[in-house]
């Protein structure tokens, strides 16, 4: 069962609050019940597009899983539950998972038998098919690369998932372009648990270097990527927030203009 949803104070979003056992375990539910479903993360980059973006907004609003994928995020949610939020895998911060904390646990999903990996450039794709299936011994991994996305390629990649069948699906095309794919393909798309993961498909790879995970539940996963690709990082951590910041201004003095968009 999955639990229901928590909302993140200030942020203005509702989230999934899990560990990683616990996503595990709710993800083992849906690839069960063999339907449609998707697992997403809100950081503030995901809350800004929220916000701003019809498309994304709805595509979160309907999402089977929103997880806490950013310090801020996670933080703010920790003081509205009155959290104790120490370092590390303690408090509110054990709560806050990013791509890379699950994919490796993917292998204890009981009945998880066929995978698919969408995004990336070929090489990416292919070293992260081949770590999947030594994740998930006997499940069958296959991949698409996403490099140059455009309608044909899209088109070519809804019609390989049609004919794999796929339970669990990692699409990791960049934020925002696989929310947009998602909301305008998946009621097209084969039954499945579609993941947005971002960049993990390379950092599966090992093409991009992993942060600490420690670092993670510091809250300074930020400064690392910003050091290693800082003209990725720069806009979302210096100029970001601030759009951000006058995005829910905007939204809590003129709630009727974004009541239900």
């Amino acid at each position: 069962m999955i639990p229901d949803r928590q909302r993140v104070p200030v942020l203005d979003v509702d989230a999934t609050p899990l560990r990683v056992h616990e996503l595990i375990e709710a993800m083992g539910g849906l690839v069960a019940a063999g339907t449609t479903n998707t697992v997403l993360g809100h950081n503030l980059h995901s809350i800004t597009l929220f916000h701003s973006c019809p498309d994304v907004r709805a595509l979160y609003e309907e999402s089977s899983i929103v997880l806490l994928d950013g310090a801020p995020a996670t933080l703010l949610w920790g003081l509205s539950r009155r959290r104790q939020l120490p370092p590390l895998d303690q408090g509110a911060m054990a709560y806050r998972l990013g791509s890379m904390d699950w994919i490796p646990e993917l292998g204890k999903i009981p009945g998880l038998q066929r995978v698919a990996v969408v995004g990336a450039g070929r090489e990416a794709n292919t070293e992260a098919v081949a770590r999947l299936r030594s994740i998930i011994p006997g499940a069958t991994v296959d991949g698409m690369p996403g490099e140059g996305w455009d309608d044909a390629l899209e088109n070519a990649v809804v019609g390989w998932l049609d004919t794999f069948r796929p339970q669990l699906v990692l699409l990791g095309l960049g934020m925002p372009l696989q929310e947009h794919v998602l909301h305008r393909r998946l009621g097209e798309l084969p039954p499945a648990v579609y993941c947005a993961v971002g960049g993990a498909i390379e950092q599966v790879a090992g093409i991009q270097k992993l942060a600490p995970r420690w670092l993670g539940r510091l809250g300074l996963e930020w400064a690392w990527r910003l050091v290693l690709h800082p003209d990725r990082v720069a806009y979302r951590v210096f100029v970001e927030p601030w759009k951000l910041a006058g995005l829910l201004v905007r939204r809590r003095f003129q709630p009727s203009k974004t009541k239900g968009k």
